[in-house]
């Protein structure tokens, strides 16, 4: 700053003329001087900067630090606050649990024993309708029993009085009542000279109310367990036309070219024959 100040001097020293060789070294000297003290200045400067930029640094890095260490403690706390959250939530829900399990056996025990009551009503009441019936069975046999005794016995019927008994209801009409005779028969002497032929009439009344599918089975029973009964071949003719009847033409033809083929003299075989030629 100095120098500045010099200087308007210095040119008009040079410019007047008037200036000593003695003076101009002074100048000099004095400007030397004052470019040291600037020189000193800038040094002095410098180092300041440098110090003030090592200590803005320095500040800054424990400033950073600081903040770091804030962030992490923050972060810490909030992750402590998260945790305590979890655990109170996790307390709340085993709360709930334990209100519910406790609630649970009240509400079940109550249900139980309404349900209990309402059962025991109701057996209550089948108690009574049981005794009732019980009661008016136990009449109803004493007044059987007093009539049993005035009628004379019956004697039961020989299993071929039971079978002729089916085959005269048969030809009677009465379908239900023959099929059931038959029936009895079958079980009570399921070995007997006639059983084949009993299961053949059985069939024999399924096919009189078109209950074909029935009448199927029945005969099946004859063909399949009795093969070397006369009734075999009949069996299977009407279970041809019974398979016809539901309009199983593949049934019915393999049934009725197995009757020609086993049975090929018989008067079933003939009218199979003509069964063929009538599908054809």
């Amino acid at each position: 700053m100095k120098l500045i100040y010099l200087l308007p001097t210095v040119m008009m020293v040079c410019l007047s003329g008037c200036v000593t060789q003695r003076a101009m070294d002074n100048v000099h000297n004095d400007i030397d001087a004052v470019k040291g003290r600037l020189f000193t200045v800038e040094r002095n400067l410098t180092g300041v900067r440098e110090e003030s930029k090592e200590s803005v640094s320095s500040v800054a890095k424990g400033l950073k630090e600081d903040v770091t260490a804030v962030r992490k403690l923050s972060a810490d706390i909030q992750a402590t606050i998260d945790s305590t959250k979890n655990e109170m939530q996790a307390l709340n829900g085993k709360l709930d649990d334990t209100m519910l399990a406790i609630k649970k056996p009240t509400e079940d025990l109550s249900r139980y024993r309404e349900d209990a009551d309402k059962r025991i009503i109701a057996l209550e009441d089948r108690i009574l309708k049981q005794q009732a019936l019980l009661e008016d069975l136990t009449k109803r046999m004493t007044e059987l029993t007093k009539v049993k005794k005035d009628e004379p016995a019956v004697v039961p019927l020989t299993p071929d009085a039971l079978y002729m008994k089916g085959l005269e209801t048969y030809k009677a009409g009465d379908m239900p009542a023959a099929r059931d005779q038959f029936t009895k028969f079958v079980e009570q002497n399921p070995r007997h000279d006639l059983a084949a032929n009993a299961h053949y009439w059985i069939g024999e009344t399924h096919y009189s109310e078109k209950n074909y599918e029935s009448a199927i089975l029945a005969y099946q029973e004859v063909i399949k367990n009795y093969p070397g009964k006369e009734k075999v071949a009949a069996a299977m003719l009407k279970q041809a036309m019974s398979f016809r009847a539901i309009k199983d033409v593949k049934s019915t033809k393999y049934v009725l070219k197995k009757l020609v083929e086993v049975f090929p003299k018989s008067e079933e075989a003939k009218r199979a024959k003509d069964l063929l030629k009538e599908i054809k």
